[in-house]
């Protein structure tokens, strides 16, 4: 079934505002939060500010990117029409975004590893070809190595893909290329392997469930504008993501800031500590979303259905940028002691 589609914004614009609103949050909150990259002490060298930057810089175009790839599948794979298990033409067409979003998600993935590199090894840039071995050795490199390879991958199936079968094999690649340097993040630095284990699982949940729902509007937004079946379906899946966010966010906050240790009265650090304190942070933008998500059930999806789109697709769009939002304090929360 198709609905007409109102007025629409361009997409164009609506990405840079991601991309936008992404980035400014990214660097209020680590400078608030005491993540963002320290002046070296004088006589010392290292990485240098811009390189040190550049590390939350790329990581959330990466993850931006990653984003963009799994709504632009999930819709090919899921959400879109298709005859016979063959592709109809915005299927076709989301395969090909997801290819250009793959590549631009690899260029960041390499750009990432090698200032990340830097920065652990505590060396200007210029060095870097001459510690290669020792940078070959850090986990966090080998696994975004891994990721660059899976993501190059991902981009020459999606850029040939003609049929369901392989747009669902492309969800496959996508969700291994973002699991693997979550298996080097705050989770994997626990004390012991049960809850260093827990964490890190809870986290992976957290950032497929994240990508799905976030990628999953866009994708809506840029394909789905006139098929109903496709956005009841995507409601019905932005819920079991939602559900999912939550229950593994506040998990993995609480693993994080000390709460299997200590108990949960631990939630005080919520607005005691700058880690904390972007917990607490994600947490309204989330709550603030789930709202959007009960108002979207409770009016604007029967409207749609009632051929009055044009509310859905304004708050489609608003909520889109706060998700993004909400992804750049997700960067800054992952580069916050």
């Amino acid at each position: 079934m198709t609905v007409a589609t109102g007025a629409r914004v361009s997409g164009k614009v609506l990405a840079a505002g991601a991309v936008a609103a992404g980035l400014v949050v990214m660097v209020v909150a680590l400078l608030a939060a005491g993540g963002a990259p320290k002046p070296l002490p004088a006589g010392l060298t290292g990485a240098g500010a811009p390189v040190s930057w550049a590390v939350p810089v790329l990581r959330l175009l990466a993850d931006l990117a990653a984003i963009a790839t799994g709504g632009a599948v999930l819709a090919a794979a899921v959400l879109l029409p298709a005859t016979d298990g063959k592709l109809g033409a915005q299927g076709l067409r989301a395969c090909q975004d997801a290819a250009v979003a793959a590549g631009v998600w690899a260029v960041a993935s390499i750009g990432g590893l090698l200032t990340t590199a830097t920065v652990i090894l505590g060396i200007p840039m210029s060095q870097l070809a001459a510690r290669a071995g020792d940078a070959g050795s850090l986990l966090q490199v080998r696994a975004l190595a891994a990721a660059v390879v899976l993501t190059a991958l991902l981009a020459i199936v999606v850029s040939g893909c003609r049929t369901v079968a392989v747009a669902r094999l492309a969800l496959v690649l996508t969700a291994a290329a973002l699991t693997g340097p979550l298996l080097t993040g705050h989770g994997a630095i626990e004390r012991t392997a049960f809850w260093s284990l827990l964490a890190t699982a809870s986290l992976v949940v957290h950032v497929c469930a994240a990508t799905t729902w976030i990628g999953g509007l866009g994708s809506l937004l840029r394909y789905g504008r006139d098929y109903l079946q496709a956005i009841e379906t995507f409601s019905r899946l932005a819920l079991v993501c939602a559900i999912s966010i939550g229950i593994t966010g506040l998990l993995t906050a609480e693993i994080h800031l000390g709460g299997h240790q200590d108990g949960w009265g631990l939630i005080t650090q919520w607005v005691t500590t700058g880690y904390g304190a972007l917990v607490f942070a994600k947490t309204v933008a989330f709550a603030l979303l789930v709202w959007i998500g009960w108002w979207h059930r409770r009016a604007t999806l029967p409207a749609l259905a009632a051929n009055q789109p044009a509310a859905f697709w304004r708050l489609a769009a608003g909520e889109l940028l706060l998700m993004c939002a909400t992804v750049g304090l997700a960067v800054a929360l992952s580069r916050t002691p």
